[in-house]
């Protein structure tokens, strides 16, 4: 039996890596460590938290003893590392608490690594990243795993030292590791201070939708779904040493996708056309705004055999019909009701 930690389980990306592994394999233990912030909900988990081979433990990664306390508890051969700050927004507010989780974090999970295992076949630290540590580019060209690295935010910039410091313990120790850089993620469970269900959350309550600047920052959205199918794929099947750069073939100007995310949002509320996009709204562009990430993922493609499964449209149909039929789940997360629900049924048992 595999004994796997995987960090930041109870976030966005992780909750749906979290839940692929433990249906897929039942015969793997999957314990989820999560800090459990504003954006963690173990609500994201409800169908699985009672799964025999998954666990859950309430922690912070910047705390080494208990990150050395769970390896020696449950054995663990193996991390896949999600856990992260991870809202630019954010980072340039507050860079400390990035600079602290991103890094320092980081590191933790790999002393405990390098110190408690010997190395042997089937061990794995497995290190989830973004296409913002390469920078900006312009109207042309893409990410490659050779790109150098050139990261414009303190978010960017705490990704990018962790990356760095995974890459120096494979060299320097010979721990197993692989990492992956991924590009802008959209799908269900997302917390509405990206984008996406930012918007969806304003045209849903007649809001204005903010837009930076005037909308030509250009992104390559990558389906959730897509995203965890990948993190297994490289799981199982990555070179140890290896990057390898994750995307979803859809680069969209920002205001674009806010006028598609309109029109397919009104058609499902059956408002009239044109309704929401009169609520956007264009405000002050943010500082350091990289203009366009895009990202070549032809290493993985051909190497392990993974490729998006959806387009952007039939991904973003999909994403609008869950918060449609989810708008109890956006409520919790939006009003705090949440933390009843975690006292319910971890700390009042």
């Amino acid at each position: 039996m595999k004994h796997i930690l995987i960090t930041g389980g109870a976030g966005f990306i992780g909750s749906h890596v979290v839940r692929l592994m433990v249906n897929k394999y039942p015969d793997y233990q999957i314990v989820n460590l999560d800090k459990l912030t504003y954006a963690g909900n173990l609500e994201n988990l409800k169908d699985i938290e009672h799964a025999p081979n998954y666990i859950f433990e309430k922690g912070d990664i910047v705390n080494a003893p208990l990150i050395d306390g769970l390896f020696k508890k449950y054995n663990f051969d193996s991390v896949i590392h999600l856990a992260a700050e991870s809202h630019v927004d954010r980072s340039i507010s507050n860079p400390l608490e990035f600079i602290k989780t991103n890094i320092e974090g980081t590191v933790n999970l790999l002393n405990s690594c390098r110190n408690l295992w010997s190395y042997g076949e089937g061990h794995l630290f497995y290190h989830i990243s973004t296409d913002e540590v390469y920078g900006s580019l312009g109207k042309n060209g893409f990410f490659t795993e050779e790109t150098a690295y050139d990261p414009r935010s303190p978010y960017s910039a705490s990704k990018a030292s962790s990356d760095h410091l995974v890459r120096a313990y494979y060299n320097t120790y010979g721990l197993p590791v692989v990492i992956s850089n991924c590009s802008n993620n959209y799908g269900p469970n997302q917390f509405p201070e990206k984008l996406i269900p930012l918007a969806i959350n304003n045209i849903l309550h007649m809001k204005p939708i903010p837009v930076y600047g005037k909308g030509e920052n250009v992104r390559d959205w990558l389906y959730v779904l897509d995203h965890a199918q990948a993190i297994d794929t490289i799981f199982h099947r990555g070179v140890p040493g290896d990057t390898y750069n994750i995307g979803g073939n859809n680069e969209w100007k920002n205001l674009d996708l806010i006028r598609l995310l309109c029109k397919i949002t009104d058609e499902k509320l059956m408002r009239k056309e044109g309704t929401s996009q009169s609520l956007i709204t264009f405000v002050k562009d943010r500082a350091g705004h990289d203009l366009r990430y895009a990202i070549d993922s032809s290493k993985i493609q051909k190497e392990l055999g993974w490729s998006p499964s959806v387009t952007f449209e039939e991904g973003l149909a999909e994403t609008v019909d869950w918060y449609l039929n989810n708008l109890e789940w956006m409520e919790h997360v939006t009003s705090g009701a949440y933390q009843s629900y975690y006292r319910e049924q971890y700390e009042e048992r």
